[in-house]
């Protein structure tokens, strides 16, 4: 195959070369004159060139008839690729000019398949193919050697989709959420392997630092003898930017008796956190609270008290800081 084409690219230089002498020459007769011999004789070299025999590679498409009853678990092979052998003339034929007709595989004929597995050899398939050459060609290989097929009659369950991969947004970002176009898909296979089946996995999907959301279509992990359908998920990956708000939280005391009161200085703290701008005003400080239960005070050995946080809400990526950290208090005894 490859000796056929470097002829032709070496034909077409030539004639490249002829052309680019004819635009910068500023005598137009001489290369015209000089163009029609060299014509003349490229033509006759060509000719005579592609008289000798080369080996080519052409294809030839397969297709599958009759599966309107049955689902082809299998990828099937939709050509043949085969090696042939002939003068230069009839391969640029089949190169550049032929149409090969399909080669049709009928599943009728093969309905009473073992384990729904059917091979067919291509050997088979020669008698097929030699009819569409040339009477002078010579058929040398074809490839695959056999043509594999796994089917099944109507047996299929639906299973969850399942995302396998790493998804990572940059430091100013985070990946708020991810979406599928369908949270499930049919999936068709014999009923051994069939009942192993417990999810659709995507094949591994590698977004790395990403800033900006992405959509994304992913195949679904090969398994022999399974199909998925539908065959691919649409991906979503949302990103949204991180953004800092400070918050006021008022101080409340838990499990103080009837007749004591606490009073803390300051009353309220101030909270700076670390969210998504989508949630920037959906965050407020009636989401937190901080409660200091009498208690923990009883156990405290100073009269200044360590801020704890409690009910933080998950939209929160982290407590930037919390002034002051630490508080004044005093338990007052009321007379009640």
């Amino acid at each position: 195959m490859s000796g056929l084409k470097n002829i032709i690219s070496i034909y077409l230089i030539r004639i490249k070369k002829i052309k680019d002498s004819m635009l910068n020459s500023n005598n137009s007769r001489e290369p015209l004159i000089f163009l029609f011999f060299l014509l003349i004789a490229a033509m006759f070299w060509l000719s005579q060139t592609l008289s000798f025999e080369y080996e080519t590679e052409v294809s030839i498409p397969v297709q599958v008839k009759d599966t309107s009853n049955i689902i082809l678990t299998s990828e099937p092979v939709n050509k043949l690729q085969i090696v042939v052998r002939d003068r230069g003339t009839i391969l640029l034929h089949y190169i550049f000019i032929k149409q090969f007709v399909p080669l049709t595989i009928d599943f009728t004929e093969y309905s009473h398949a073992k384990n729904n597995h059917i091979r067919i050899l291509t050997a088979g398939l020669r008698k097929s193919i030699h009819s569409q050459l040339n009477v002078s060609t010579q058929l040398l290989s074809v490839k695959p050697d056999t043509l594999e097929y796994i089917y099944v009659s109507g047996k299929s369950k639906r299973v969850p989709v399942k995302l396998t991969g790493n998804i990572t947004a940059d430091r100013q970002h985070y990946l708020s959420d991810t979406i599928f176009s369908s949270d499930s898909v049919l999936v068709y296979a014999l009923s051994n392997v069939l009942d192993t089946i417990t999810a659709a996995y995507t094949q591994p999907v590698e977004l790395q630092n990403i800033s900006d959301t992405v959509k994304y279509l992913s195949a679904f992990s090969h398994i022999k003898g399974v199909k998925f359908v539908p065959e691919s998920e649409e991906l979503t990956f949302p990103v949204d930017v991180y953004t800092e708000k400070m918050l006021e939280i008022p101080i409340h005391s838990t499990g103080f008796p009837p007749n004591k009161i606490l009073r803390t200085f300051p009353s309220k703290v101030q909270v700076t956190v670390q969210i998504g701008l989508k949630n920037f005003y959906e965050i407020n400080s009636e989401n937190f609270s901080i409660e200091i239960s009498y208690d923990d005070l009883l156990k405290c050995n100073t009269e200044r008290y360590s801020v704890k946080l409690k009910n933080i809400p998950q939209e929160v990526n982290q407590i930037l800081h919390i002034v002051p950290e630490q508080i004044d208090f005093l338990i007052e005894t009321i007379s009640l």
